[in-house]
């Protein structure tokens, strides 16, 4: 199970206020590999950078790593101590370390937190990002190409023998240096030949594909919001599903869709057409 730590609005202010000081001190110098909860970047740039490692640079051999519970895990000596490097001041770490000790409501009983940063805090991905920027310099130093998103990690290589010790190098930042946990089960290497999955695409050696749970996905939502029964005019229907198609297509016009929206536009026209005949 993983506990949220969700702030009061007067600590959401401070931890706001926060994220306000700390963010142009820390993000300008984080790796450009990191694209998660950065002003400016975006999934389509991280899709975009892992595309052009497997086609232009032959980088086909992928480490595709998955780390359990990461915000749960981060040890909090080492967060103020990567605070430190940029910022001494007392008042603020002082904040940060009331804000990573507050705790979480386990059903009606306080835990303090000894670990971990609080899932639901404002400051928390700021924090996440400093402290797994120590795993993306210290990959770029031993050469070799990450894209990382949040706790999403994948590491490009030219071979399986390079991929293999790509991850061997990370599994011992990660697990000894920055005393996280990596999740043997899901974490493996794969080749761009038989898809690369990153935030909601497969990344093949010469195309890029929609995930299916993703199609399906929009479908639930689709179907959702034009249910026969739903007790809502045609109007209303479309004032609600018209984001909801833009934001999809705008989000994976980046894979090849084509096909798919050519499927489903009928689709979805007969939907609207079984709401107008109710």
């Amino acid at each position: 199970m993983r506990l949220l730590g969700i702030p009061t609005v007067r600590d959401r202010i401070v931890q706001q206020c926060l994220a306000n000081i700390m963010t142009p001190i820390f993000d300008p110098n984080l790796h450009p590999s990191s694209y998660g909860y950065r002003v400016g970047r975006s999934c389509h740039q991280a899709i975009s950078k892992a595309t052009l490692f497997i086609r232009k640079y032959s980088k086909q051999h992928v480490v595709d790593m998955d780390l359990s519970k990461c915000f749960d895990m981060l040890d909090h000596d080492l967060i103020i101590k990567f605070v430190l490097k940029r910022i001494v001041d007392g008042s603020i770490l002082s904040l940060i370390r009331q804000f990573l000790k507050s705790g979480v409501m386990v059903g009606a009983h306080w835990q303090e937190s000894v670990i971990g940063s609080p899932q639901g805090g404002v400051i928390s991905p700021l924090l996440a990002n400093i402290y797994l920027d120590e795993f993306d310099q210290e990959m770029i130093k031993r050469q070799h190409r990450i894209v990382r998103y949040a706790d999403d990690i994948l590491i490009f290589c030219t071979s399986k023998k390079g991929a293999d010790n790509a991850l061997k190098a990370a599994s011992h930042i990660l697990e000894v240096t920055l005393k996280l946990k990596v999740n043997e089960r899901k974490t493996h290497i794969a080749h761009s030949g038989t898809g690369i999955k990153l935030l909601g695409v497969e990344i093949y050696t010469s195309y890029t594909k929609l995930q299916e749970k993703k199609l399906s996905a929009f479908k639930v939502k689709v179907k959702e919001l034009t249910k026969r029964n739903g007790g809502v005019n045609l109007a209303t229907v479309l004032k609600r599903l018209n984001p909801v198609l833009r934001g999809s297509v705008n989000y994976f016009k980046i894979a090849n869709i084509t096909t798919i929206l050519k499927k489903l536009a009928p689709w979805v026209r007969r939907r609207l057409r079984a709401v107008q005949l109710r």
